[in-house]
Order: structure tokens, then sequence, then C-alpha cells
């Protein structure tokens, strides 16, 4: 046990008075369960909440942000008497939420970041509804949602995790999460490298945050998260195979193709206005913001899809705060208030308004089913899912716009410039390309064009292929050009790890990989990424095994004789890798299908993981 010397601690701190001193260090050791002299960052608000200092949750946790805590996260007794003393010396004035506007500080504490306060708050509703009875961390649910607290329980990754399971179902083999109630630095970062990498794989931007940024709960990187997930479950519901009847939507003369290239939010947009239209209704929404802050369009729909229970009287009401609240009162009656307050409906919030009418469609869609004639045949679904891929890897280069679209949103050359310029810094002279949007066909046809010279230059096989293909959004040939430049851009970064510094072939992947399941013991073996054996999910097992050992509990690892049982190694696999560090944007699906493209995608973020860690 440390030996803690109070008369030592009330000389470095004189502006506590010696017996205060004596009954902190008591309180201390109360909390200093293993007598280490230390008690961890994350219980640190609670004990000192048990001590009766007095002050709010947000100030304590800003008075300890304050304090220079040692890299362990482990807090010592002269770290909790300082960050008592400045308590003290702060008084019961605090920072209060409620405002719409918090100013938080950045990891430079000369930056400061704006973070709305009514999105924390009802995404902090939104996770209490969503994770309450969590096997792991349902003993945190309810968290307030009029304090910061949110951050603090996102700082070990298991919150994030559980969010985006629910936002997109097994998207996270929740077995390779470390669950424990005392979890080590390590064990928090691995958590955490599983959640912002299964975060990038479900189509959140996840460019600038790292496990240090989740674990330092820094509150603008951390909410922008939050809401990206929510966003992906709320919008990754509205497609066509969930709900055929979205097929009612289609404009006259527009093809189900043209369709279903369109962004989940302007199907959102298109089904609001379809309702306004069948109402009778002489206004349209163009956005999730300015056409809905006086609340209207909202009474009109909500009288749409449910008459016999939302009535029109919001109409009558000329106060704009007493009317939301009445729009909020009819759709409390379809069990659909969720995301909005009055305040953020009249503000014009377009994020809460945005995940408000998404939550309507998701329970109330309002569309007549179709008939069996009527339903619609949907495309191809492996260039659907490769095309998600591609699309997924290049939002990881951080492009702008974000990519919702593969075919749609390539289509004036910018995305494939931007992407050519991140891969090989310089290579695209902007001063050929045009970027003020919007750009004419003769101008996407430049852009892609240019594209397509630039890729002939790195040798990529574009036989016969024009700018006018991907303006024209030819699937096969856009597939064919973005999967050259994600396979150089996989091998790109292994030629840098590597001492030669030379290109790296698929079979050296190949034999790469074996060599990595004979270091870690085992026997399995492919001989090209068409090779069946990759089938069972095993040998990506053995691969991971090989590059970390120990990351691999081979006692959830079976012999994959079976679809379903070869899916759970798959899907262990992937979980396995991100939690390790590697970008992995496959599926379950993909390894068992033996989608060769896909799998070397998978092997090439390995590769690079097993090199970096023995440069």
């Amino acid at each position: 046990m440390v030996v803690i010397n109070s008369a030592q601690l009330a000389k470095k701190f004189p502006q506590l008075p010696v017996h205060d001193v004596d009954n902190l260090v008591a309180q201390f050791r109360r909390f200093d369960i293993d007598g280490r002299g230390q008690i961890d960052q994350k219980d640190l608000v609670k004990v000192i909440q048990d001590i009766g200092e007095g002050q709010s949750y947000d100030q304590i946790r800003s008075t300890i942000k304050a304090v220079d805590i040692n890299a362990t996260g482990k807090v010592e007794v002269d770290e909790f008497l300082e960050i008592v003393s400045k308590l003290r010396e702060s008084g019961t004035s605090h920072q209060a939420t409620g405002k719409k506007v918090i100013t938080v500080k950045g990891a430079n504490q000369n930056i400061t970041h704006s973070m709305n306060d009514d999105e924390r708050s009802e995404f902090t509703a939104h996770i209490n509804s969503v994770l309450a009875g969590d096997q792991h961390i349902g003993d945190r649910i309810p968290i307030p949602t009029h304090t910061m607290q949110v951050f603090d329980e996102c700082r070990d990754g298991l919150l994030l995790c559980k969010l985006i399971n629910d936002s997109v179902p097994d998207t996270i083999d929740e077995r390779v999460l470390n669950v424990k109630n005392k979890l080590s630095n390590f064990q928090i970062i691995e958590n955490n490298n599983v959640a912002i990498n299964s975060a990038k794989a479900i189509g959140c931007s996840v460019v600038n945050i790292g496990p240090q940024d989740i674990m330092d709960g820094r509150e603008h990187l951390i909410l922008g998260l939050i809401w990206q997930i929510i966003k992906a479950g709320l919008l990754s519901k509205i497609d066509i195979r969930l709900h055929p009847e979205l097929y009612r939507l289609l404009e006259e003369d527009e093809s189900l193709e043209k369709f279903l290239r369109l962004p989940p939010e302007q199907i959102l947009l298109r089904w609001f206005n379809f309702h306004l239209k069948a109402a009778g209704w002489h206004r349209t929404v163009n956005n999730f913001s300015s056409d809905v802050k006086d609340g209207e369009n909202y009474t009109i729909l909500l009288n749409q899809l449910a008459p016999d229970l939302c009535s029109k009287a919001p109409l009558k009401e000329n106060d704009l705060f007493s009317r939301a609240e009445q729009i909020l009162q009819n759709a409390e009656k379809l069990n659909c208030r969720k995301y909005l307050s009055p305040q953020s409906l009249v503000a014009g919030n377009p994020k809460l308004n945005l995940a408000f009418v998404a939550n309507l469609f998701n329970t109330h869609p309002g569309l007549d089913p179709l008939e069996e004639v009527e339903r619609p045949e949907l495309p191809d679904v492996e260039g659907d899912r490769e095309a998600r891929v591609f699309a997924l890897w290049l939002n990881s280069l951080d492009v702008d716009p974000f990519v919702n679209n593969l075919y749609t949103d390539l289509q004036d050359g910018t995305i494939l410039l931007q992407a050519f310029d991140k891969m090989h810094p310089g290579i695209v002279d902007w001063k050929r390309a045009s970027r003020r949007q919007p750009l004419n066909r003769f101008k996407q046809v430049e852009n892609t064009n240019y594209a397509i010279m630039i890729g002939q230059h790195l040798r990529y096989t574009l036989v016969n292929m024009q700018g006018a293909d991907i303006v024209d959004g030819s699937p096969t040939l856009t597939l064919g050009l973005v999967w050259q430049m994600m396979r150089e851009n996989v091998t790109q970064t292994m030629k840098k790890l590597s001492k030669s510094g030379r290109d790296i072939t698929d079979m050296e992947m190949i034999r790469w990989a074996n060599e990595a399941v004979q270091r870690g013991g085992k026997t399995s073996k492919v001989s090209s990424f068409k090779d069946p054996s990759f089938r069972t999910g095993v040998f990506v097992c053995d691969v991971l095994n090989g590059i970390r050992p120990g990351s691999v509990d081979y006692a959830m690892v079976n012999r994959g004789t079976t679809l379903e049982d070869a899916k759970l190694n798959a899907k262990y696999a992937i979980s396995v890798a991100r939690k390790i560090g590697a970008v992995i944007f496959v599926l379950p699906e993909d390894i068992i299908e033996c989608r060769a493209k896909l799998i070397l995608t998978f092997i090439g973020s390995l590769m690079a993981i097993d090199a970096t860690s023995r440069a």
C-alpha cells in the first residue's frame, strides 16, 4: 500500500486547512480500493460529488479538465487535492447547459469549438432510449440530458460500440469488446479502435478523430460522431429493399435506377412532398431547416399520416413556439416525439429536423403496399456491394463532398481528382480542373477525361474508357476505375513500408498471409484470393493471430463448415482486425462468398498493420 504523507500535502496546498487535507486524504483512500495511491479518472466526478463539495457535474468536470492529469488516466492524491482546491476557489458558478450554443476547449487550450446544446440533449435522450437494459452498460443509463456526462460515458468506447450496433445491427461482434469494470488504457484504446473503424465502415466521416480524442472526452468530436452514428441508423432504413412502396415516389418518366441513386435525405424530402401534394397543400419542402421551422408543413404531414389523431389545429396558432409544442403533441400521439423540442423546431436545426422526419418515415411511411405485379426488379447486389466499399474508401480519404452514391457523386470528376491528389500529392494540376458548381456536361467530361489520363499515367488498365462513361454513370467502368485506385492505395501503403520500395503483387500478399499464419503456429493455407478456403473464415482469423498474438480467442472460432458458422468466424475476424487498428470495409458475406477484390483489401490492411508494428 502506498504511504500518503498528509503533512507534506498540507504544505503543498496551504490554501486548504490542515484538517481538510486529512479528511480529503481519508476520502481518497476510501476510493483507492487497491491501495496504489491512485483512483480512476472516470470515477473522479462521482468521488468529488460523494464528498459533498456542492458543485455541479459540469463544474467538477470542467475543473478536472483544467488540471494536468498524467497520461495513465489515474489520478494521484496531489492531483485530487489540486482539483478540490480549484473547485473551492471557483465557488458554485458554472457553465450552464441549456444555452443553444456551448463553447468547449479543443486539444489546444487556445482553441475553442462551438457545440449545439439541443443536439447534445436530444442525442443523449436517444442513447438512453436505445441502450437501456444493455447487459454491459445498462447501469450507466439513463445519462442526464442536462449535463456533459454523456461525453465521459463515451471515453471507454463501449457506449459508442453499442450505439453503432443499435444503428446498424451486427456491425460489431461484441465478443471482441473489453467489458470489465476496470479497463487498462490499452484495453480502452482497443475499444475505441473498434468504435472508430466500425463507424467508418457504416459510412461515418471519421477523419480527424483518434482513440485518444475519445479517451480525453473531446466534446465537439464525440458529439459529431454520435450524430453520424444515429443518422446512419435512421437513414439506413430508407431503402427500397426494406420499403418496396418507395417505388410510389418515382416521378413521371423517372427510371428506378435514377431514383435509387438519390441520397437518403433527398428520398426523405421526396416522401415529405409526396404527402404534402396528396393533401392538396400549396407548399413544398426543399430542406430540413427554413422550410419546416414555421411548423405549417409538419402540421399537414402529420395530419396526412394520421388524420384521426393529428389535427390541423396548430395552423390556427400564431405563436411559433406554441404551434411547435402542439405539433410535437400530435407527434406524441404517434409515439414519434423524438429529437425535436419546440425551440429546436422553431430554430430550424437541420440535424434534429432530419432525425425527426426520418423517424416519422421509419415508423409511419403512409405509402400503400405494392401489389406483387408492381414490385420492381432491383439492381445487381454484387455491384452494389462493391460500390458501397469503394464509396467508403473514398470517404476515408476525406474527399469533399461526402460520397453517398458512387456513380452519381463521381460524375463530375472532382471526387476522382481529389482522390488521386490524396494518393499522389501534386499529381493533379488544379488549373486544368473545373470545380465551381454546378458544372455543365462539357466541364464534367473535361474533368473525368483528365482523371482517366492520370490513371493511364499510373498504368491503370483503362482500355476504351472515356470521361463520358463516368459522367453517364456506367457501373462497370466506374467500378473498374475506382477498384484500381483502391488497390493501388492499398499496395502503395505497403510499398512505403517495405524495404525494397517496389510494388507488391497479389501473390506476394498471399505469400505474406500464409507466412503470418505459420508465424502464429497454425496450418491453414490459401493459394490465391479466389481460394475457396477463405469461405470458412478460419484463415483470416489465423492471419490475425499470426500478426498480433493473443488477439484471437480461439474459443470463439469454429470450423466454419456451415454457412452460419462461417459467417460468425468472418464477423469475428473483421471486428478483431478493427480492434488492432485496421480499417476494414468488407462485410462477413464478402469473405464467405470469396469476393476476391474485397478480400484483397482486407489482407492488404492487415499487411500494412503488421509492417507498421514491425518497423
